[in-house]
C-alpha cells in the first residue's frame, strides 16, 4: 500500500469536486480524505496499490465543472482509513 498526498489546485472548490472525488475512490477501493484549503485549494490524502493510485490521479481531472490547474503529488508514509471521506472544515 502507498499513500499520497494530492494539492489540487484551480477551479476545484463549490464545483461539487470533493464529491467527485469520493464517488472515484470508492469505485477503486481507495482510502482517504478530500478537504478545502482556505487558500481555495483542495487538499487529498490517499491510500490504495500504487497502480490503482495513478489510475485515481488520471480520473481527477474527469470531474465536471472542475478545472484543473495543477496536482502536485507527494508520497507520504503509509496511512490506514477506513473509507474515503469528506473533511467539513476547511484546512489551513
Amino acid at each position: 500500500m502507498k499513500t499520497v498526498e494530492i494539492i489540487a489546485s484551480g477551479r476545484v472548490q463549490r464545483v461539487g469536486f470533493r464529491a467527485c472525488i469520493r464517488r472515484i475512490a470508492m469505485n477503486l477501493g481507495v482510502s482517504g480524505e478530500a478537504m478545502n484549503l482556505s487558500d481555495g485549494r483542495v487538499k487529498i490524502i490517499a491510500t490504495a496499490e500504487p497502480a490503482i493510485l495513478e489510475k485515481f490521479i488520471s480520473m481527477l481531472y474527469s470531474c465536471s465543472r472542475v478545472i484543473l490547474r495543477d496536482l502536485q503529488v507527494t508520497e507520504k508514509e503509509p496511512q490506514i482509513f477506513p473509507e474515503f471521506s469528506i473533511v467539513r472544515q476547511i484546512s489551513q
